[in-house]
């Protein structure tokens, strides 16, 4: 669909986009998010970095903040696609409540200000497209190492996570699940052609017919059929345990997740599809608008 920042940013919106690493842990992307927007040397923690056995110390952004003016006064609002959306929600939950484990493991001056928290009101709305909030059927089985974004998206790892992360009580919550299946008369899904990308095909297929039971005694049912070839659309619509609802446009509150209609497209097309270009520009634009008139 072209450039998304420019196309907003013309028309009077500030839009800006980082970059962390795809394969990095929801831990580590979120250090690395951070440090971006902020303008300061990417900090993995002295505690995580012991533990996982990775520098302490990465990328250093000082020159090049995103958003030099952060504050609780000039509050910002995040996009996440995927995995990304992950990375937004911990962020969030860092910003407020910090690392009680960083802070243990480091002395104050060394330690960085977002394992500190008391800054969960620097941040306004976030909005979720196609997340694995609890994880995705598309990797079921164990095998991965720690402190990666394959290990973290497992379905026993996801909903353990989601016990650790707040919903703070006044930040606005968005999410956009996506559907490229269609349910066939046996119960299972197979893939809709007419929205799905060629590459994402065959794993449509695959999740609709895939239920087990997980290591951790999950089971994943009929429920987890549906997806975009990469995500189960029920696992894209809100993180186990949170407060959630349905989007009603009269009743948007902060502090639960509000849920969206299921949008039609594989898991590329809520970031402009590769070969299947479907409108979204109107749609980031309809996002902002509903934001701001909070």
């Amino acid at each position: 669909s072209g450039n998304m920042n420019k196309y907003l940013n013309a028309r009077g919106l500030s839009t800006y986009s980082a970059s962390v690493d795809p394969y990095g842990s929801t831990w580590d992307r979120t250090c690395e998010l951070y440090a971006q927007l902020t303008g300061t040397v990417v900090d993995y923690g002295a505690a995580h970095s012991e533990k996982y056995g990775h520098e302490r110390y990465g990328e250093d952004y000082t020159c090049k903040p995103l958003i030099p003016a952060w504050s609780a006064e000039d509050k910002i609002n995040l996009f996440g696609h995927s995995f990304g959306g992950t990375t937004i929600r911990y962020l969030a939950e860092l910003m407020a409540n910090g690392s009680a484990e960083e802070r243990a493991a480091t002395p104050a001056d060394e330690l960085s200000p977002l394992f500190e928290g008391g800054k969960g009101d620097w941040i306004y709305s976030i909005t979720s497209f196609s997340t694995p909030h609890n994880g995705t059927t598309a990797i079921p089985t164990g095998g991965a190492k720690e402190d990666s974004a394959v290990y973290d998206m497992y379905i026993d790892n996801a909903i353990a996570f989601n016990e650790e992360i707040s919903t703070l009580p006044d930040v606005y919550y968005f999410s956009y699940a996506t559907s490229a299946a269609i349910q066939n008369e046996d119960g299972t899904y197979s893939v809709d052609k007419s929205v799905t990308e060629i590459t994402n095909r065959d794993s449509v297929n695959s999740l609709g017919s895939r239920t087990f039971t997980t290591d951790g005694g999950y089971v994943v049912d009929e429920s987890w059929l549906d997806s975009d070839g990469t995500v189960n659309t029920v696992s894209a619509m809100a993180p186990s345990g949170a407060p959630r609802t349905d989007f009603d446009e009269n009743s948007v509150r902060p502090g639960v997740w509000n849920v969206m209609p299921v949008w039609r497209g594989d898991h590329q097309a809520l970031i402009g599809g590769i070969f299947i270009h479907g409108e979204i520009r109107q749609l980031y634009v309809e996002i902002i608008d509903r934001i701001n008139s909070l």
